[in-house]
């Protein structure tokens, strides 16, 4: 559909830039123009004619229609074909911005496993997770999806929860746990129970919220179809008098005069400058904003971000890096530098984030002859003996098992860092290491930034209670939930959006669990570089090089564009109403209207484009 609106607009602009600078085809300009106006104009003609006949008459279509064709029965056709040029062309670009603003979000899909382990007597069979009931059993093998909610009765294994609760550190679980359909199994084989049916499970909720969210999330309306409800009546309603009653009341006046004098009224009228001027404001805007690594998905969502009053933020991968690192080793009885050696090599084997870490933090090469009797204890840590050394390396609950006796002190870090892993030697307590996902260099910056701005700031999350507040309390963020899963997110949301009565509500996010958030509220930022194909699509707006520093900079070019569309609107319709009055008392002549046109449009045209330019 585009591709055929912008042949028809080159078409017409060929037709059009060829009439009016060819000397040889002057001859025939007039039947060029008509045919260049037709190719560009007919549809939206048509589309008036349709809209009167469904009762919706004072639209932006009939308006254009009823002032080109004044122009051509003036015998202006450069005019129509020049207002239906560039009224096509601001229809273009605002429709290919509409249409990329939010695709299907396909990314969510993924979380749909393709199919299930179902156990029966004759062994595994494959099933579609719709046809699975209450009380059967699967079968999960490492690596594939959880196709239904469940619990589990036999096997232990770690999940990849990230896609749910955007929560990077895998879940450990057990005979008895609760798993969610669309987790990924690491490691062991699980055999699960199912607990709900197919269409009550969390992965089939999550694709219905985001379908819904997407239709709950109302489009700001067009500027000049909110102007023209009542513009348009008004100066359609003065030129039809302005032609009729004259003739009527009295006999010197004759009708072809007054006629005239109201189609030259009508062109006028004409709203070229704020049909192209307020898209191109916008525009200039958005292009300005893809300079600075920001993806705006469309003009309506320029107006929104203007009107931020609240901002929710989910943490990991947003506020925070979502990457595990170590961040410092306190050793008793061993060098840290040993002490990180021989954990390192106990966590050779291991895929887990916190493995991968710690094998970072070490740097060098792993020898696994050193490393015997190795036993990985989902939940609880590792076990392995490392230079024939006994190394325990786990949480404070494995060391109590294995009759450790963690000393009773207190470390600054342990305030500032979200994982502790104690670690044993030889059956005696030999230190811990510190663990985090650090926040983002510029998070501290952009949160008080925000503030400054009169900008309410919240964390949602689906990662603890404990590390959601260490990250509040360092940036300084007090509105803070936390284990949140997806429509735990969208029911505070909801909450959020009610409480806010004035200004917009924006959500800040990376994952495929934040998509229902991302398209539910008022504007939505994913961040690009780290964030999911799914929070992508579902966004409003996307930062593509991962800096919460250009949701400040979005903010105020959202602000900047703004008052660009207000100083056109202003300066555009003082001309046009001073313009008007001439014209009703026969003070202005058709070149003046069209400068009221065409002049007024190209001056707003090039205010508008300070934003391209603008440092």
């Amino acid at each position: 559909m585009q591709k055929k609106q912008l042949t028809k607009i080159l078409l017409a602009t060929l037709i059009f830039i060829a009439a009016m600078i060819l000397p040889i085809l002057q001859e025939y300009r007039d039947y060029l123009l008509i045919s260049a106006f037709l190719i560009v104009g007919l549809e939206i003609v048509w589309a008036a004619v349709k809209n009167v006949v469904r009762g919706k008459v004072f639209d932006e279509s009939f308006l254009m229609s009823l002032a080109t064709m004044g122009a051509v029965y003036l015998g202006e056709y450069a005019e129509a074909v020049g207002v239906m040029l560039f009224y096509q062309i601001g229809e273009y670009f605002q429709g290919r911005a509409v249409d990329n603003s939010r695709k299907a979000i396909t990314e969510l899909l993924d979380l749909q496993a393709d199919y299930a382990n179902l156990n029966t007597r004759d062994g595994l069979k494959r099933v579609a997770p719709e046809e699975l009931s209450i009380g059967e059993v699967i079968t999960v093998k490492p690596g594939e999806k959880i196709p239904i909610d469940g619990k589990v009765i036999r096997g232990v294994s770690y999940l990849n929860t990230a896609a749910l609760t955007g929560e990077s550190l895998p879940l450990a679980v057990e005979i008895g746990s609760e798993v969610l359909s669309g987790c990924i199994n690491m490691q062991g084989v699980l055999e699960v129970e199912v607990s709900k049916e197919y269409q009550d499970s969390t992965v089939a909720r999550i694709l219905e919220l985001v379908e819904n969210a997407s239709n709950n999330k109302a489009e700001t309306e067009k500027f000049i179809s909110r102007f023209a409800k009542y513009y348009t009546p008004i100066v359609v309603s003065v030129a039809f008098f302005l032609a009729v009653l004259p003739p009527l009341l009295f006999k010197e006046a004759l009708f072809q005069d007054w006629l005239y004098r109201a189609l030259t009224f009508l062109v006028i009228s004409c709203p070229c400058a704020l049909v192209l001027s307020i898209p191109l404001s916008f525009f200039g805007g958005i292009g300005a904003a893809s300079k600075l690594g920001i993806l705006v998905k469309g003009s309506n969502y320029i107006e929104a971000l203007a009107k931020v009053k609240n901002i929710v933020f989910d943490k990991t991968g947003t506020l925070t890096e979502g990457k595990f690192s170590v961040v410092s080793v306190s050793s008793v009885g061993y060098s840290q530098q040993l002490l990180l050696e021989l954990v390192a090599h106990a966590e050779m084997y291991s895929n887990h984030p916190i493995a991968k870490s710690i094998q970072e933090a070490y740097g060098q090469k792993l020898d696994n002859k050193r490393v015997k009797n190795l036993e990985d204890l989902p939940g609880l840590g590792i076990i392995a003996e490392v230079d024939d050394k006994k190394v325990i390396l786990g949480n404070e609950l494995l060391l109590e098992q294995q009759s450790i006796v963690i000393p009773d002190f207190t470390d600054a870090r342990n305030n500032n860092d979200i994982t502790e892993l104690y670690v044993a030697i030889g059956g005696v307590y030999a230190g811990r290491i510190y663990i985090t996902d650090k926040i983002k260099n510029d998070a501290q910056k952009t949160v008080d930034l925000l503030k400054k701005m009169s900008i309410d700031i919240n964390i949602f999350t689906g990662d603890t209670e404990k590390a959601a507040k260490i990250v509040g309390e360092r940036l300084g963020i007090t509105n803070i939930y936390s284990k949140l899963l997806p429509q735990h997110k969208l029911e505070n949301l909801e909450t959020l959006l009610k409480r806010q009565t004035t200004g917009k509500v924006m959500f800040v996010g990376d994952g495929v669990n934040d998509a229902p958030v991302l398209a539910r509220a008022d504007i939505g930022i994913a961040m690009g570089a780290m964030g999911t194909d799914a929070a992508i699509q579902a966004a409003d707006v996307v930062i593509m090089d991962d800096s919460l520093y250009k949701i400040v900079m979005a903010i105020e070019l959202a602000k900047q564009t703004m008052q660009v569309v207000r100083s056109n609107i202003f300066f555009v319709l003082a001309v046009k109403f001073t313009v008007l009055l001439l014209g009703f008392f026969g003070l202005a002549s058709i070149w003046l209207a069209i400068f009221a046109d065409v002049g007024v449009s190209v001056l707003a045209i090039l205010n508008s484009m300070r934003l391209l330019i603008k440092k």
